[in-house]
């Protein structure tokens, strides 16, 4: 199984990518995931609830067909860390314009310098909490 663990992540990706170029071409949007969400929420657009529910259909059918696993956790952080978690990524989000997919696999995408910036500025953070939180606390 592990030979073929960097094909399905190699098959992965480019379905990530291929999405988002697709969502570029006919819709004209990045595919932001924070901002597809927000505005799934504020119901702007039907598209975007649809893009969302395909987002989990695909991860289920990735399991239901044995594609993809989930990870055994073995060590969970309490519900106030998974909500001050959540809340920093939401303010990370809004402060930096957009998130992951939008900078990471969009914007770097398009070689736009903000994205690159946001995004080495995002994982640079992530590794320091990383490393922070499982090497010094």
């Amino acid at each position: 199984m592990m030979e073929s663990q960097w094909l399905l992540s190699l098959g992965g990706g480019m379905l990530v990518g291929l999405s988002a170029l697709i969502l570029m071409l006919f819709n004209g949007r990045v595919a932001g995931i924070s901002g597809i969400l927000a505005g799934a929420l504020q119901q702007k657009a039907p598209w975007r609830l649809l893009f969302l529910l395909g987002l989990g259909a695909g991860a289920w059918l990735a399991l239901t067909l044995g594609w993809a696993s989930m990870p055994a956790l073995t060590t969970l952080p309490g519900w106030p860390v998974v909500l001050l978690a959540g809340l920093l990524v939401g303010i990370g989000t809004r402060l930096g314009n957009g998130c992951t997919s939008g900078h990471g696999i969009c914007g770097m995408g398009r070689l736009s310098v903000r994205s690159i910036a946001a995004t080495l500025a995002f994982m640079a953070v992530g590794f320091i909490t990383v490393f922070f939180t499982h090497h010094i606390l």
